[in-house]
C-alpha cells in the first residue's frame, strides 16, 4: 500500500478540487438569487495554528455565521461568515424584500441564510464525497451571531491537540462584480485530512 501523501504537497490538486466545488456552489447560488450572487475560490492554504485567526483576518466585530459540522471520523466544519449589514442584505435579497431588516433576526431571515448554507455546503461535501469515496453526513446548518475569532477557536480546539497546522479553504462571494464581505471557510479535521491524503495516494 502506498504511504499517504501529505495534503501539503497537494495544495494545487486541492485547489482544483475546491474550484470545481465552488463552481457548483456558484451555479446553485445563481439559481437561488436569480443570477445576483456568484462565488469564487480565493485560496487553499496550510496555516500554522497560531496564525489562523490573523490569516483569516476576522475583525473584532460581531459576525453573522452559518455553521455546518461534518459528523464522523472524517469530519470538519464549514463556516459561512457575514458582517451584519451584508448578512441583512443577503436575507432581504433572498426574501425579495426592499427593506433591510433591523433588530433581532426573524425566523424567515434565519431560514434564508441557513438555506444558503445548505446550498453551498452540499457543493463542497459532494466534491469531498467523490474524492474520499465515503458518505459524509453534515449537521443541519446552525445560525449563530458571535465574534468570528471566538467561533474559529472553538472549531479548532480538538485539532489543536494533534496538529501544528490547519488546512483552510476560503471562498468569496460577489454581487454584480462587487466583492462582498462574505466568506466560506472549510476546516477539515485530522480524520478528513488523512482520508484526503489516502485518496491522493491511491490515485497515483
Amino acid at each position: 500500500m502506498n504511504n499517504p501523501i501529505s495534503i501539503t504537497d497537494n495544495l494545487d490538486v486541492l485547489h482544483q478540487l475546491f474550484t470545481t466545488a465552488t463552481d457548483d456552489a456558484s451555479t446553485a447560488m445563481c439559481r437561488w438569487t436569480n443570477g445576483l450572487i456568484t462565488l469564487s475560490l480565493d485560496e487553499v492554504l496550510k496555516v500554522p495554528l497560531f496564525e489562523v485567526t490573523e490569516k483569516i483576518n476576522f475583525s473584532d466585530q460581531l459576525l453573522t455565521m452559518v455553521i455546518l459540522t461534518i459528523e464522523g471520523e472524517a469530519g470538519g466544519n464549514l463556516l459561512l461568515t457575514f458582517d451584519e449589514p451584508n448578512g441583512r442584505k443577503l436575507a432581504a435579497t433572498l426574501l425579495a424584500r426592499k427593506e433591510i431588516g433591523t433588530g433581532d433576526w426573524n425566523d424567515l431571515e434565519i431560514s434564508a441564510l441557513n438555506e444558503t448554507g445548505n446550498i453551498v455546503g452540499c457543493a463542497y461535501l459532494n466534491a469531498l464525497t467523490r474524492l474520499i469515496d465515503c458518505d459524509i453526513v453534515p449537521s443541519p446548518p446552525h445560525f449563530v451571531q458571535d465574534y468570528g475569532e471566538a467561533v474559529l477557536q472553538q472549531v479548532l480546539m480538538v485539532q489543536a491537540m494533534s496538529a501544528d497546522d490547519i488546512l483552510v479553504c476560503r471562498t468569496g462571494f460577489h454581487r454584480d462584480g462587487e466583492d462582498l464581505n462574505w466568506n466560506v471557510i472549510f476546516v477539515p479535521n485530522d480524520g478528513m485530512r488523512l482520508a484526503m491524503e489516502q485518496a491522493f495516494s491511491t490515485s497515483l
